[in-house]
């Protein structure tokens, strides 16, 4: 116990370059894959936390600029989402890591997007943006007819009535299917070191340690099932507090109406 504790004091941090700055080389024991996966789950938690925060708030801009009668307004929205849907992650990460390292030399802005915490993460926002625009599109098209009348009859306009009626339905019909993509997000965030962007001073994910152990000891039923279990405890985590979510915004719907969250894992994107 005392030995685990000092490994936990060595390598919970590491991916983060904090503690001992030499993996493990010989004598792998449990405590050292359960600690340094666990340290490699920080990267996950940043990007998909970052990624689904700063996405939500591009995804309502692009969804209502797809409703947008204007084609100046629709037509970008609909390339962008078309774009990052029509395209497989992992390409993206690939893409951006050589696009971003191409004009580092020209433009020194382009410099710190060629590392991982902010490259990546770029990407992974514009991804989920896509598909949680078309996710919110959906849920603007089905909004009751009753419910815009209704809001007309008040005399709500603008803003206000984008803000008390539209936004609120929008999010009550769309947020199932949002917390499968959220859900998914994470799941997704394993692609990035073993992407174009570099994993500096081995300071890596989950996926990245899970896998560094599995081809040391030759036997990968050990770190990558200590991999799933953090994902799964992830998961149930997410699905908890995008529940508790749920739960309140449809508070003021009988019980039998409310929407429940279904978990659809997407085997391909």
């Amino acid at each position: 116990m005392e030995e685990c504790f000092q490994t936990i004091m060595d390598y919970g941090l590491r991916s983060q370059g904090v503690g001992e700055r030499l993996l493990p080389r010989t004598d792998f024991t449990l405590c050292q894959q359960f600690t340094l996966i666990g340290s490699g789950m920080i990267w996950n938690i940043y990007f998909g936390v970052c990624a689904l925060i700063a996405g939500f708030f591009l995804a309502t801009t692009l969804a209502l600029s797809k409703t947008a009668r204007s084609a100046w307004r629709r037509k970008p929205a609909e390339w962008f989402i078309f774009l990052f849907r029509g395209s497989p992650l992992f390409i993206q990460f690939f893409f951006a890591y050589f696009l971003f390292l191409s004009l580092k030399g020209v433009i020194p802005f382009f410099s710190p997007l060629t590392s991982a915490w902010l490259g990546a993460l770029v990407v992974l926002f514009f991804n989920t943006s896509a598909y949680t625009a078309e996710i919110f599109y959906g849920a603007l098209q089905s909004i009751p007819k009753g419910d815009t009348e209704a809001a007309d009859a008040y005399g709500l306009q603008g803003w206000s009535r984008f803000r008390r009626v539209i936004w609120p339905t929008m999010l009550r019909l769309a947020w199932p299917a949002y917390t499968n993509e959220a859900i998914f997000l994470f799941h997704a965030t394993t692609l990035v070191f073993f992407s174009g962007f570099p994993a500096i001073q081995q300071k890596g994910d989950a996926l990245y340690y899970a896998s560094y152990f599995a081809d040391k000891t030759f036997n990968p039923f050990v770190p990558y099932p200590i991999l799933a279990m953090y994902f799964i405890i992830l998961t149930l985590i997410v699905i908890s507090v995008f529940g508790a979510i749920n739960a309140r915004l449809n508070r003021h719907l009988p019980q039998e109406r409310r929407a429940k969250i279904k978990f659809r894992p997407q085997i391909i994107r």
